[in-house]
């Protein structure tokens, strides 16, 4: 990858302060926390997957947090957001409540599918998350068809649609931004690209590093944002948000990120056989977009290194107390097995 990548109006040699002062302080504090939330449980999954506590595959977003920050804060809780196979940040940047989503890991019947989808097959109507499947692109259309219920009905409700880079290359995303387009469906698109589809980077798979111009062959206008700076992921996405509730139709983002971890568990995927090296990997970590945003905010005087840390180990301290139930919670009963095999209302 090229290191001096520069991207329309992106460039990893872009100012490294975010500029937070037209915001609600609370709100970024809320941010803040919530980015810490995220890379915390991914890093106790990791751990736990490669110890073996964990069974299942596990897709980790560590690095891409202010993506799911930014936009699940623009949205209500009775908008509808759909993700992919990579989503423990979607769910968990609306809220839900990280026991549940060990458990679902772990395979409990305390888990948000009752242990039976583990770390791909997310769901939590209470926070507006309405499923994650690891079939690349499968959520694509259910959201649009999720936002055309919405204009049918006379609702203001918008439904998100999480998809990465490696997507695009999907035909049923031409498919769905075509039919968005035409009904103007209050649906936004959330293009998370960090330029890898499983092992093969964009260069090897497209003429061209950046989606967007799918947008704009669907007569949707693209918005191209650092995916690591919250406040410019919440500012595009509060905007087509506002948009598409007011009738103007689907709205696009390419949000340019990277994950530190590889397409799966705990490891940096680096010499095995991709371009991916530990000097990117590195590179990219002084873009943490966790970083960026706790050193503006204690700039402004919003925040103190030493709220910072407390901050950090109040996180730390919930999560440990909820792994550590998570870990004590029964296994579904053995008649579970064939009982969810047909749609009834026992869940």
């Amino acid at each position: 990858m090229n290191n001096n990548l520069k991207l329309s109006n992106y460039s990893l040699d872009q100012p490294d302060q975010i500029d937070v002062g037209a915001f609600d302080p609370q709100m970024l504090v809320k941010a803040l926390s919530s980015m810490i939330r995220i890379r915390s449980v991914e890093r106790i999954l990791a751990s736990a997957r490669q110890e073996g506590i964990v069974n299942g595959p596990v897709h980790l977003a560590v690095g891409q947090e202010a993506v799911a920050t930014g936009v699940s804060a623009a949205l209500r809780y009775t908008d509808q957001v759909f993700g992919a196979h990579r989503s423990h940040a979607h769910i968990l940047g609306l809220g839900t409540d990280p026991r549940r989503l060990f458990a679902e890991v772990l395979g409990k019947k305390t888990g948000l599918s009752n242990g039976m989808g583990g770390s791909m097959h997310l769901w939590d109507a209470s926070v507006g998350f309405c499923g994650s499947v690891p079939i690349v692109a499968g959520t694509v259309p259910i959201a649009v068809g999720a936002a055309m219920a919405n204009r049918l009905q006379g609702s203001d409700g918008v439904s998100v649609s999480y998809l990465g880079d490696g997507a695009c290359e999907e035909g049923v995303v031409h498919e769905s931004l075509n039919l968005a387009s035409i009904n103007k469906e209050p649906v936004i698109f959330i293009v998370e690209n960090n330029f890898y589809a499983s092992h093969m980077h964009i260069s090897q798979r497209q003429p061209l590093s950046s989606t967007a111009r799918f947008a704009s062959a669907n007569s949707i206008t693209p918005h191209i944002v650092d995916g690591n700076n919250f406040a410019a992921v919440y500012s595009a996405t509060s905007k087509l948000v506002h948009a598409a509730r007011e009738g103007d139709g689907p709205g696009f983002i390419e949000a340019f990120t990277y994950r530190w971890y590889g397409h799966v568990d705990w490891r940096e995927d680096i010499d095995v056989g991709i371009s991916r090296s530990k000097s990117e990997v590195e590179l990219w970590r002084t873009r943490d977009p966790i970083r960026r945003l706790k050193d503006s905010l204690i700039l402004v005087g919003v925040i103190t290194d030493a709220d910072y840390d407390q901050m950090c180990k109040s996180v730390q301290n919930q999560l440990d107390f909820a792994w550590k139930t998570a870990l004590s919670d029964p296994y579904p009963d053995s008649d579970a097995l064939t009982r969810y095999v047909y749609s009834t209302n026992q869940l």
